[in-house]
């Protein structure tokens, strides 16, 4: 292809690097995606663009604001929670650039593949755990809390490797990638569907992904300040268990039950 100006119009950058193919993604782009960080990202594209940068650092400085939420988030009060939200803010728009870096300047890789998902499981995952540090009181106080945070962890794991292993058994099996269309996730049941139709309504699995993490810690955050106590992140962090549980259970059943693996 021919080599792009490393200063392009907003308009250009736009037209390029935002194909509708992007929107119509079932899973692959997250709500705030399109509600309104695909409105801004092409400004920070184009920062990214002027100082140089590779898709692959775009993606590196992406996983490095997901791991420094999940510290911050470890910190007492409701400031460092707000803090934590916001660098997750950061890394769905970092998340959004590096992609569209890759498409502008034609460098799309197996390796950017592989280190943005990495960034999104280590991000997840951290998450639940640096809840159970503050919900145990932090750094100097780990105890039970904590071990409540790394089983969450471990099944937010589990849910995410329920869905790479799609791809995986697919490549295993002489199969071209699968489709993210909601025909091809959707179970093939009847009741099945009507139960993800109706889990859909109540989004309660999205209470991992790291927007939604983060603001149920915050709110859970303020929610202590005005008790005076750990009571609402010890509270969100109990209810994390089963909803994970279900969550894995669910996913699994629903991969099996759809046209992802065949």
């Amino acid at each position: 292809m021919a080599v792009r100006s490393s200063r392009p119009s907003i308009a250009e950058l736009r037209a390029a690097t935002q194909p509708a193919s992007i929107f119509a993604r079932n899973s692959g782009e997250h709500w705030a995606g399109r509600l309104y960080v695909r409105r801004v990202s092409p400004y920070a594209t184009r920062l990214l663009l002027r100082a140089g940068l590779s898709p692959d650092a775009a993606t590196g400085l992406m996983i490095a604001s997901g791991v420094a939420a999940a510290l911050t988030l470890t910190l007492p009060g409701p400031a460092a929670a707000l803090a934590a939200a916001l660098l997750i803010q950061l890394q769905i728009l970092l998340d959004c650039s590096d992609g569209e870096l890759a498409r502008w300047q034609g460098r799309s890789s197996a390796t950017g593949v592989y280190l943005d998902r990495l960034g999104h499981h280590l991000t997840e995952a951290a998450l639940p755990i640096a809840l159970g540090i503050r919900a145990d009181g932090g750094w100097d106080s780990i105890d039970g809390w904590t071990t409540v945070g790394l089983v969450v962890a471990v099944l937010v794991l589990l849910v995410k490797a329920e869905s790479t292993l799609v791809d995986v058994a697919r490549a295993a099996a002489g199969k071209p990638p699968v489709q993210d269309t909601q025909a091809v996730a959707a179970p093939r049941g009847s009741l099945l569907r009507r139960l993800r139709r109706a889990a859909g309504r109540v989004p309660f699995f999205r209470a991992f992904v790291a927007v939604e993490a983060t603001l149920l810690a915050l709110a859970a955050a303020v929610a202590d300040t005005l008790a005076g106590d750990l009571r609402a992140t010890r509270a969100l962090l109990v209810a994390l268990v089963p909803v994970a549980a279900i969550t894995a259970v669910g996913h699994l059943l629903a991969i099996l039950t759809s046209d992802r693996l065949r």
